[in-house]
């Protein structure tokens, strides 16, 4: 797992690139969803077109290079129990919902370690602390988090 996307977040922008590349990562929907598809050269010839879809395409890069660089920085600076938070945090701004008492996130311990790039081992102790604590409440498949400020004591 690398990033979750959001609700009208784009995929697939290397299309509009002026040569074709290989893809070095897949998406996957988690639940019943849909998609608008663009063939590469129809993309292309909007663009050309109407050259405010690139303006419109180009936040999204910016949003995705800055998470990797936030990403590579929290791997070198930050423990299991930081990235793991901000992991949880962030999913909970992104793709979370509200549920009594607090969002919640239809994730797994193992997508929640993968993300964080810890053990499976690693995500659920955290987890059973945060629960312990009050932070989350832990079911199959999901978390609510119910006190985001006590995931980093």
């Amino acid at each position: 797992m690398l990033r979750w996307l959001s609700p009208g977040e784009i995929l697939g922008g290397t299309a509009l690139l002026a040569e074709p590349c290989s893809y070095v990562m897949n998406t996957e929907m988690m639940k019943n969803s849909s998609a608008f598809v663009w063939r590469r050269d129809t993309i292309r010839k909007l663009a050309a077109q109407h050259p405010v879809l690139l303006d419109n395409v180009l936040p999204f890069a910016w949003d995705y290079m800055t998470w990797f660089i936030a990403a590579h920085t929290a791997l070198i600076a930050n423990s299991a129990r930081e990235r793991l938070a901000q992991v949880i945090a962030s999913l909970a701004q992104g793709i979370g919902y509200k549920a009594e008492s607090g969002i919640r996130l239809d994730v797994t311990n193992e997508q929640l370690a993968n993300t964080a790039n810890i053990t499976t081992f690693t995500a659920s102790r955290l987890l059973g602390e945060w629960q312990r604590s009050g932070a989350i409440r832990k079911g199959r498949g999901n978390i609510v988090v119910l006190s985001p400020d006590q995931l980093l004591k």
